[in-house]
């Protein structure tokens, strides 16, 4: 192979990795990182807006249809306020794009 061929696997290798994206395993789930941003743009929309909050034991969020998919059977766990608490702290930093963090993989 020639160097030139090596540097055209190395960014085909790159991209593909992005393309995937970062996930997050916490507690047994595994979630993107991406779909924990959403959360917390969700959240902070319910926030300012009363009539989209809900009485319960679930969080507001787990109502919300804009749920992504992958963070919807946290909302079945007894701990999802503090699963949910957990994803948006360890996504909050730049360790998890960076895979710092141990949680973090597909970087």
């Amino acid at each position: 192979m020639s160097g030139s061929q090596l540097w055209a696997a190395a960014v085909l290798l790159l991209l593909l990795q992005s393309a995937q994206g970062v996930d997050i395993k916490h507690n047994g789930f595994q979630v993107q990182l991406e779909s924990v941003r959403k959360l917390s743009e969700l959240e902070e929309k319910q926030m300012s807006n009363p009539q989209l909050r809900k009485s319960g034991l679930l969080p507001d969020v787990c109502h919300n249809p804009a749920l992504p998919l992958d963070l919807q059977p946290v909302c079945a766990s007894q701990e999802a306020a503090s699963t949910f608490k957990a994803l948006r702290t360890i996504a909050s930093t730049d360790e998890c794009e960076l895979c710092i963090n141990i949680a973090c993989t597909g970087c």
